[in-house]
């Protein structure tokens, strides 16, 4: 297999190049009005395909989660057979809400009120007395399915009536992650950040280094600030990569904590791939892990943030395997990183507040906003 320096590096353009120098931070009401986050959940989160989860965490037959999308609760499940389903988690009976925990394993998939049962492919298979009911059929009340379709193993859902196939959606990704195999991947831990700042502005801080200097003193001395390069740098996919110190790793100890995901030639070694997916999705490629940034927006000053750590399958079974030195690590910097969108937003909140203009290394923030603005039109 090529390697993905082969692959990418030489279309990689320094994110300067990219710069609208005319380019400035979004109006205060973007990240605090309550009807511009309403209008978000219904022209964005219910329009487009939003990362749920990944396929390793429903393994077997019967593992199920529940998520929520645009106020919705929504149910996925793998079935016997092994295919993965979605749901909207409500009774077809009299609407009760079906399943209250995050996560589980069951052989269907009963209603807590009137026990009706449905099979894990959502058909209805018991309705207590209701073969007392002159024309009532079983087959007229399946669970209502929500659009359901996967990405290298990543989990997404679509609440949109018809909407575009997912994978004409990551027609531009085709191949372009085939060294990490991120299907086969699987996750050893995951950190839930309760963040008081907008989920813009977790985008926005992601997407740029500029700040690393000052905010990540760890990560900088491992992976310079002003080594950011861009490849992705219009549309629904931003991002690039970042140089890391001949022979280190983003972990606590600087060494790779885990067998590498594929056998990346030298260069390749040296360096983070970071790219934001629209509209929820934060994915770290580094040569020994993948670590992914769900989002879930919960009002305009609130997001949830879902962290996972996945690692290469015949990494669990290694005796010096340490998901650990990686996982704290980044949790470090994410902190890091809350701290300072939580500082954004309480600054952006001020009656003094106007929107300022973005430096030469913020291009791929100013691209991300008028990718959000052209849904929001």
């Amino acid at each position: 297999m090529p390697s993905m320096q082969t692959n990418v590096a030489p279309e990689f353009r320094k994110t300067t190049e990219t710069f609208k120098a005319a380019a400035k931070t979004l109006p205060q009401r973007y990240f605090i009005s309550p009807e511009i986050f309403a209008e978000e959940q219904e022209s964005i989160f219910s329009k487009q395909w939003v990362l749920v989860g990944h396929q390793s965490q429903i393994p077997q037959g019967g593992d199920y989660l529940t998520t929520e999308v645009a106020g919705e609760s929504l149910i996925i499940v793998r079935d016997k057979p092994g295919a993965i389903h979605g749901f909207y988690n409500l009774c077809r009976h009299r609407g009760s809400r079906l399943i209250e925990n995050r996560h589980g394993q069951s052989t269907a998939i009963q209603c807590p009120y009137h026990a009706w049962t449905y099979s894990l492919d959502g058909r209805l298979i018991a309705a207590p007395h209701m073969d007392e009911v002159s024309g009532f059929d079983k087959t007229d009340y399946s669970l209502h399915a929500v659009n359901l379709a996967l990405w290298e193993g990543f989990i997404f859902l679509n609440l949109a009536d018809s909407p575009a196939p997912l994978a004409e959606w990551f027609k531009p990704l085709a191949g372009k992650f085939a060294p990490w195999n991120l299907s086969a991947l699987r996750s050893a831990k995951r950190i839930e950040y309760d963040v008081r700042a907008n989920w813009k502005l977790i985008f926005e801080n992601y997407s740029e280094c500029y700040h690393c200097g000052g905010v990540h003193p760890e990560l900088s001395k491992i992976s310079p600030y002003d080594s950011a390069e861009n490849d992705l740098t219009e549309g629904l996919f931003l991002g690039g990569f970042m140089r890391v110190a001949k022979g280190k790793s983003l972990t606590m100890s600087g060494n790779a904590c885990a067998l590498a995901m594929e056998q990346f030639g030298e260069e390749d070694f040296r360096h983070v791939f970071y790219y934001s997916i629209f509209p929820n999705m934060l994915l770290s490629l580094h040569p020994d892990y993948v670590m992914v940034h769900q989002l879930l927006p919960q009002s305009p000053e609130r997001t949830l943030i879902l962290c996972d750590w996945f690692f290469h399958p015949e990494a669990f079974e290694q005796r010096d395997f340490d998901p650990d030195d990686a996982i704290e690590f980044w949790d470090m910097v994410n902190r890091q990183d809350w701290h300072v969108c939580e500082l954004s937003q309480q600054g952006i909140a001020s009656r003094a507040y106007e929107p300022g203009p973005y430096s030469a290394r913020e291009s791929i923030p100013a691209a991300w906003d008028r990718e959000y603005l052209r849904f929001m039109k």
